[in-house]
């Protein structure tokens, strides 16, 4: 298993698409019936603190599970995203579980 951050950014005129299926993408984050597991999520914020993006850090075997996951997002299949960039990710400070002795 690897991490793996998520960056979506919205696209121009979809905010109310946004609001209408936020509680399907949030209840949809908290699921585990996926390939991985979502350890940080939270919406992007433009200057005057409206969403404008989400930001995801999850737990995946592969690229392609979290390509798959986000295909099926509430967000996605609504068009809200205008760009989504997949990268894994090292987790420095902070990690989730930390490994004791």
């Amino acid at each position: 298993m690897g991490y793996f951050v998520v960056y979506a950014l919205d696209a121009p005129g979809k905010s109310s698409a946004r609001v209408e299926n936020r509680a399907a993408h949030r209840a949809r984050l908290r699921k585990h019936d996926h390939p991985l597991t979502v350890k940080i999520a939270g919406p992007m914020l433009d200057g005057e603190g409206e969403m404008c993006g989400t930001m995801l850090v999850v737990e995946a075997e592969t690229h392609a599970d979290v390509k798959i996951y986000l295909d099926g997002d509430p967000y996605a299949q609504a068009g809200v995203y205008d760009s989504v960039t997949i990268h894994p990710y090292h987790w420095g400070l902070g990690q989730p579980e930390e490994k004791h002795g």
